[in-house]
């Protein structure tokens, strides 16, 4: 049971199924930096909605001259002289000029975002401040929604959905605290490959697959 519960928890868990999946998307990313930048370069990176634990562990860190700025509601301490942590908000990066970064990263966040407009802002602001950019986030039709490792969770009602979260341990084998389970509720809406195309209409949309299906989409210039 213990097992289960690892492999179902949240992706910081190195254990989780989400984590493995976050591994082997790094090993895309990076594949795709060799092949646009040499080793030992200087890259100034920002991770939209990024977190320390994320880098910390990865050779990249050794393998590039990088400063990573990680941007989010909230700053926190990042233990590491390369990483950068900052506030700002993903719909709205005015603060830097156009191309500031030579690339931006995003993991698993514009489907936090509560609307298409505020997808599209995030959107245009990662392509207008990076020269270039590796953007993912979750198949809105793969089988297992993948905030609460449950199947076809997303087509749900919300009032069904937020019933099975807070009364049960179905999700990530767990009861949700009640306020988490509706701030969820509110703020995911996924994203089909379709729209994540028409976010990002002159890229590259890399599918992640998973026993042939695709589990979540990458719009990269790379």
């Amino acid at each position: 049971m213990s097992k289960i519960k690892h492999l179902l928890s949240p992706s910081d868990n190195p254990e989780s199924i989400g984590n493995k999946f976050r591994s082997r998307r790094f090993f895309v990313f990076e594949s795709l930096i060799k092949e646009n930048f040499p080793i030992g370069s200087e890259l100034n990176i920002l991770d939209v909605g990024g977190a320390a634990y994320f880098w910390k562990d990865k050779d990249f860190l050794n393998k590039y001259n990088v400063k990573i700025i990680l941007l989010n509601l909230e700053a926190s301490e990042t233990g590491h002289p390369q990483l950068k942590s900052v506030i700002g908000d993903a719909t709205d990066l005015s603060e830097y000029e156009n191309e500031t970064f030579d690339l931006v990263f995003s993991n698993s966040v514009i489907e936090h975002l509560y609307t298409w407009e505020n997808q599209v802002k995030m959107a245009n602001e990662c392509v207008r401040v990076g020269k270039k950019h590796f953007i993912q986030s979750p198949n809105k039709h793969f089988i297992i929604e993948a905030h609460y490792t449950l199947p076809f969770a997303q087509y749900l009602p919300n009032k069904l959905l937020f019933d099975i979260l807070t009364k049960t341990k179905l999700s990530q084998t767990r009861k949700w605290d009640p306020d988490a389970a509706k701030q969820y509720l509110e703020e995911i809406r996924l994203l089909t490959g379709t729209e994540m195309k028409m976010l990002f209409p002159n890229s590259k949309i890399y599918k992640e697959k998973f026993l042939g299906m695709t589990k979540s989409f990458v719009a990269h210039n790379l």
